[in-house]
């Protein structure tokens, strides 16, 4: 963050200081809400928890080193009081534990104070913003725009999933007068929270990665998530930057909705930054010859168009992989990489996030697929085909431990069913499926009834039962994916095969 008295704070948020001696103290660190991470020279925030209440630790917090608190009341510490305020439905969820208005209030001066800081830099003329949003794809692609903008200058993206109320403006009060680019993720649940998160950082660059059926729950149609996917892209300047997938036709159709100039992705032939000639090798990762129009190349072929083919190999795994590499090669062609720095940031790229496609392989050759953190009916027929190819390259036995996905609606029990049948279709050799609800159920009978299975799928109640069935029949070489809803927690299934003794 830049540096702010706290009388400025107070100005920004619209709050009132109390218990604070000198006004004109600085905060020259950053914006934490947890106060186990509270540093020399940082502001704390006190929101409400599940099980507890920053304000109870506000003390604590400036006993660490903050200079002050963000809250909803005087702590007895140097404080900036907002008044408490009522939650919105935007928000939610955001601040399911927010009983009296005070984590709305918070939230909102946050939100006040990273847009301050966001505009300042922009308007000192050393920060570019990038948004990226999409039914599945956001976290691995904000990695590969991480890895591939590093090149260019500092990059301050989020870990993690970060991409709410909470986590958007935390993330963008992270930026300096040193970051060169600001990488954020926009996660919606509704129409116009992706708006109201752009308010909070405006985008000079927006990537849209698809259209798929995530929070189909919550919007009711692909129309409608389409809908408001695009909120994005009518957030962009003039000046600015729309990346979009044109192998989706509902993200391609975004180009009607914005003032930006459009740049289009994927694997269609008229698309600016392509891909041909897809290969995967025996870990899932991909090998294709990217395709970018006007580019210029060092080792690349001149084609008649004025643009540039290499060949680029991906350390990620997974085909899906290609799109979202694909995105992350635009937005860095478009902030001024050379196709060379490019295809080399992307060969070295890894997915620094948690439990996305992590793939490790044991010491007796069983490979374990960690895409625990979160699953969507799109997501999971990627994980599952990523699965298939890795299999087959090897002639080894597939496993998938699959739990339930959220957030689906009323086509939850028909999006599993389906997820269950294409797990025969693609000829995965094993199906564990995690759970006692409905969602499991469905997943474990569309198995049976595509294949007639009998052994081959397995329902089992709780992670511990699945460990169970993997420790008696797992064997030398298997390949074992793991994924479900964050809620689920199954990652405890693969931190368990990794860790297992061998």
């Amino acid at each position: 963050m830049i540096e702010l008295t706290l009388r400025e704070i107070a100005d920004i948020v619209g709050g009132t200081l109390h218990d604070v001696p000198d006004p004109a103290v600085t905060v020259t660190g950053a914006v934490e809400f947890d106060s186990r991470r509270v540093d020399s020279g940082d502001l704390f925030l006190a929101l409400p928890g599940e099980h507890a209440d920053g304000h109870d630790f506000a003390a604590a917090a400036v006993a660490a080193g903050a200079v002050a608190v963000l809250a909803a009341r005087p702590v007895g510490v140097p404080a900036i009081v907002v008044e408490p305020q009522p939650v919105t439905p935007s928000r939610a969820m955001a601040l399911a534990h927010d009983r009296d208005g005070s984590g709305a209030a918070v939230l909102t001066a946050l939100a006040a104070l990273a847009r301050v800081n966001v505009d300042r830099l922009v308007a000192a003329g050393g920060l570019t913003v990038v948004g990226v949003t999409g039914s599945s794809g956001k976290t691995s692609t904000k990695d590969l725009l991480a890895s591939v903008l590093a090149p260019l200058g500092p990059v301050v993206a989020p870990p993690g999933s970060f991409n709410n109320e909470i986590g958007h403006p935390w993330t963008a009060l992270r930026a300096n007068s040193d970051t060169r680019f600001l990488v954020l993720e926009l996660s919606a649940r509704g129409p116009g929270h992706i708006k109201a998160l752009t308010e909070i950082a405006p985008p000079g660059i927006g990537v849209v990665l698809n259209v798929g059926t995530a929070h189909l729950g919550e919007f009711g149609s692909r129309e409608a998530i389409a809908q408001a996917k695009g909120e994005l892209v009518e957030a962009l300047p003039p000046s600015g930057v729309a990346v979009l997938n044109a192998d989706d036709p509902n993200v391609a159709a975004m180009a009607s909705r914005t003032r930006a100039r459009v740049v289009t992705v994927g694997q269609s032939s008229g698309a600016d930054v392509r891909a041909t000639d897809v290969v995967l090798d025996a870990d899932a990762r991909s090998r294709f010859t990217l395709h970018a129009k006007g580019s210029v190349s060092k080792g690349g072929t001149p084609r008649p168009d004025g643009g540039t083919a290499v060949e680029l190999r991906l350390a990620v795994h997974g085909e899906h992989q290609v799109g979202n590499a694909l995105a992350a090669a635009a937005v860095a062609l478009e902030c001024g990489a050379d196709l060379d720095t490019v295809v080399r940031a992307l060969s070295d790229a890894r997915i620094a996030s948690a439990h996305r496609m992590d793939v490790r392989t044991r010491a007796d050759g069983v490979t374990v697929v960690n895409d625990s953190y979160n699953a969507n009916p799109d997501s999971m027929r990627a994980a599952l085909k990523a699965l298939v190819s890795m299999a087959r390259t090897g002639e080894r036995r597939s496993w998938a431990v699959l739990g339930e996905m959220a957030e689906l609606g009323e086509d939850s029990v028909i999006e599993h069913d389906r997820i269950g049948r294409l797990a025969v279709r693609l000829d995965v050799d094993r199906l564990i499926v995690v759970g006692d609800g409905r969602p499991a159920h469905a997943l474990h009978q569309g198995a049976v009834m595509e294949g007639s299975w009998g052994e081959e799928s397995v329902l089992v109640p709780d992670i511990d039962a699945a460990i169970a069935v993997l420790d008696n029949e797992i064997a030398a070489g298997d390949v074992v994916l793991v994924k479900a809803s964050n809620s689920v927690g199954l990652w405890a299934v693969a931190d368990h095969l990794t860790e297992a003794a061998v």
